[in-house]
């Protein structure tokens, strides 16, 4: 029992370590991807359109209540010991790093009552409504969706799930003491989560394109920085205080944006190479 319990002790080490040096690669393509500014694109464009933000406003207020009632209970039952646990690490910074794993496990507990119960309607909402804005043709979600009914239904329930997944609980569990560390703990803790969180916010753009698994990972690994800054910075702006929630909407805003501008260039370059297929089928 022992030797298997150090096995698994040492095969988590590993994975950790593995993942963690992948980031440090990927981290400098992060940094000059620009994929960072699209969660803060999004709070703009979120804020500078009074009609995007009037639709979801009862969803807004009940988000934020929740996130507020969690938050709280979490800081007054849990802050304390942790600063005890963090004292062990962080010495006189103990206090600000266990304000930092209280308010990642209060992100946690907020985003899974939050997108089961408020959130994901109202990002599918925001993401549809950009890009009608944009000019982009979403009828193919649309055609989906009338297709399968029942299959949206049930991908409706459980979409909110997939952020917690068995790997992705994983994987923020075993990070969260990162935060321990002052400062490089913290942007190591964003990186290494980011880089998982990045892509499910083009679940639904995903979903629209038709891509298969496969296609899918090979989409996301082409622009494996600029997902990994996504992700960093949106969970950057979740992990702030009771409206952390809110920074879900902005930031499915953004990625939404960011899909926009790469259905633009998209259009532009299948518009070229149109026009060499048709000569070369003429020839």
């Amino acid at each position: 029992m022992a030797s298997t319990s150090s096995a698994t002790t040492r095969r988590i080490t590993a994975t950790l370590e593995e993942s963690l040096l992948e980031i440090l690669t990927v981290s400098r393509d992060a940094v000059v991807s620009g994929g960072w500014w699209y969660p803060l694109h999004g709070v703009y464009y979120f804020l500078s359109h009074a009609s995007l933000y009037r639709a979801i406003l009862p969803t807004i207020l009940k988000t934020l209540l929740t996130a507020l009632g969690i938050t709280v209970a979490l800081f007054v039952f849990t802050y304390l010991p942790q600063v005890a646990f963090c004292a062990l690490f962080s010495g006189p910074f103990a206090f600000a790093t266990a304000a930092l794993l209280v308010l990642g496990e209060s992100y946690a507990v907020i985003t899974f009552v939050s997108k089961v119960f408020f959130l994901g309607r109202a990002q599918d909402q925001l993401f549809n409504a950009v890009f009608r804005q944009q000019g982009i043709n979403l009828v193919y979600v649309e055609q989906n969706k009338s297709r399968s009914f029942a299959q949206n239904v049930l991908k409706g329930v459980s979409k909110p799930m997939q952020r917690f997944s068995r790997e992705g609980l994983f994987r923020y569990i075993v990070s969260l003491p990162l935060n321990a560390v002052p400062m490089v703990g913290t942007v190591l803790f964003l990186l290494y989560n980011g880089a998982k969180a990045g892509p499910t916010y083009h679940a639904r753009y995903f979903q629209a394109k038709g891509m298969t698994p496969v296609a899918r990972q090979a989409f996301v690994d082409k622009r494996k920085g600029a997902y990994t800054a996504f992700g960093a910075a949106t969970l950057g702006l979740n992990l702030v205080p009771v409206i952390g929630p809110i920074f879900m909407l902005t930031s499915t805003i953004g990625a939404a944006l960011w899909a926009c501008e790469m259905e633009k260039e998209k259009d532009k370059d299948s518009s070229l190479s149109g026009k060499r297929v048709v000569v070369a089928v003429s020839e």
